[in-house]
């Protein structure tokens, strides 16, 4: 086990915090700058390549997709081989992949490149928090998680304006190329300022047949609903559910597990935040891609306008999370982040409403009630679920947190997918279209709407247990 007294590279415990604060921030800003500013950049690729809708959805499916099936194998690897290891091969995974998308030649090559960000991503979130959670006390570990998702949320923040800023002037590619150097900086500081290494279960097996079932189950499931609602799509939506239930199964019989099952039939504090979180998650992560194609192609703005516009969601996000991440260490962290899903839901079900003619402060007042709900509910919820287990399943609930949230934006992903495929087809978005657009963006908001509802219930289930502890 780790101790405080055995971190060395800096020369107090206080400096080495800091060193270790900053570096998974620098990561946790990488990947969701990236995907917010992605999306601005959709019809500047849509015009390059010459995509459909439902390939322009597969530009952010195909990152979602690689993390949903390595996160949860990869937060058990770092338990076993190693969190600074793991961590460090993810922001050189990632490094190398976004250099390599610059040279994008057509679509393919785009999603195949993005599938390695995808891997990137669950190399460095299925390890990130397990660190700051092996570093931090119960007493502080709120506020660091709240900085760390502020970072997440400052590169929210970033995405729309620096992206749409860069597409409209320089080119979509440039997104990438301004990436490049951060993720340079981030592996100097992994290198040369953290020394300590963090292995909770160093000499347990390692569960290649659970990891591959599950990886089967999330594939199937991912393209099952972007083939909805053919009969193909059904058939790999139920053979997703299938391997889904066969992995549950599998997981409840063996010892050493990638994913141990009773942390959730045991720990309800773990299970219900973890439902929280999914249904959270899979209620908002395709907002951004519907406003994104809404004011672009409807509102006809171009890629900086649209983008300063939706930075009013992130920009609250990276506000409220660490005042809600140091309210989580004082006070029950499930009636915050219920309070912040509360919100979440109002903003969707608003959203349901809005039209071609509706003004575009209405947009941006519907995202900062969303961004406020996002705020108060992230980091709260992820200390709830990172101070319920025990050190040695840090690795495996990191990846939790990170499965849940990556595996709700293919959700979220897949519905819009799906939605697109019915009102809008396979097909190049022109004028025509967008009346379908607008029908699919408004049933979509329906519903996240819904979903958000129930998830509310969900958050809430977990309160009479943290009440009586």
């Amino acid at each position: 086990m780790i101790r405080m007294d055995d971190l060395k590279p800096c020369s107090e415990d206080s400096s080495q915090k800091k060193c270790i604060l900053f570096v998974t921030s620098i990561a946790a800003f990488l990947t969701p700058f990236l995907g917010s500013a992605i999306n601005l950049a959709l019809p500047a690729i849509a015009e390059e390549f010459n995509t459909t809708a439902i390939e322009l959805g597969w530009i952010a499916s195909s990152f979602i997709l690689a993390s949903v099936i390595f996160l949860l194998p990869f937060g058990r690897l770092a338990d076993i081989k190693g969190r600074k290891k793991i961590f460090a091969w993810g922001n050189a995974l990632f490094t190398l992949s976004t250099f390599l998308i610059i040279f994008s030649w057509n679509i393919e090559s785009l999603i195949i490149f993005r599938i390695l960000q995808g891997i990137s991503s669950a190399l460095i979130f299925g390890t990130s928090l397990a660190i700051l959670t092996s570093v931090f006390g119960p007493g502080e570990r709120g506020r660091a998680m709240g900085i760390n998702i502020t970072a997440v949320y400052a590169g929210l923040s970033g995405g729309p304006v620096l992206g749409g800023f860069l597409t409209q002037y320089l080119g979509w590619r440039s997104i990438f190329i301004f990436l490049v150097p951060v993720g340079l900086v981030s592996l100097y500081m992994i290198f040369r300022k953290i020394k300590t290494e963090w292995i909770e279960a160093e000499g347990e097996r390692f569960d290649w047949k659970g990891s591959v079932i599950y990886a089967v189950s999330m594939a199937a499931s991912m393209y099952g609903f972007s083939k909805l609602p053919s009969a193909a799509g059904w058939i790999f939506l139920g053979s997703g559910a299938v391997a889904g239930i066969l992995f549950l199964l599998y997981e409840n019989r063996i010892n050493n597990p990638v994913f141990d099952i009773r942390l959730v039939l045991r720990n309800r504090i773990f299970a219900f935040s973890g439902i929280a979180a999914l249904i959270h998650y899979s209620a908002t992560s395709a907002t951004g891609f519907f406003i994104s194609l809404y004011l672009q192609y409807i509102k006809g703005l171009d890629a900086r306008t649209a983008g300063f516009i939706m930075i009013s969601q992130p920009l609250m996000m990276a506000l409220l999370s660490p005042i809600a991440g140091r309210l989580s260490d004082r006070y029950n962290p499930g009636i915050i982040a219920s309070a912040g899903m509360g919100l979440t839901a109002a903003g969707l079900i608003m959203l349901c409403f809005v039209t071609a003619s509706s003004p575009i402060l209405l947009i941006i007042c519907l995202l900062i009630i969303m961004g406020i709900g996002f705020g108060l509910f992230s980091s709260p919820n992820s200390n709830a679920i990172m101070s319920s287990v025990e050190k040695r399943h840090l690795g495996v609930a990191s990846g939790v947190v990170g499965t849940m949230r990556m595996v709700g934006q293919m959700l979220s992903m897949g519905i819009a997918m799906m939605l697109l495929s019915v009102y809008v087809g396979q097909t190049v978005l022109t004028p025509s279209s967008y009346p379908g657009l607008i029908r699919g963006m408004q049933t979509g908001f329906i519903v996240f709407s819904l979903l958000c509802i129930m998830g509310i219930f969900a958050s809430l289930a977990r309160n009479n247990k943290l009440n009586s502890k």
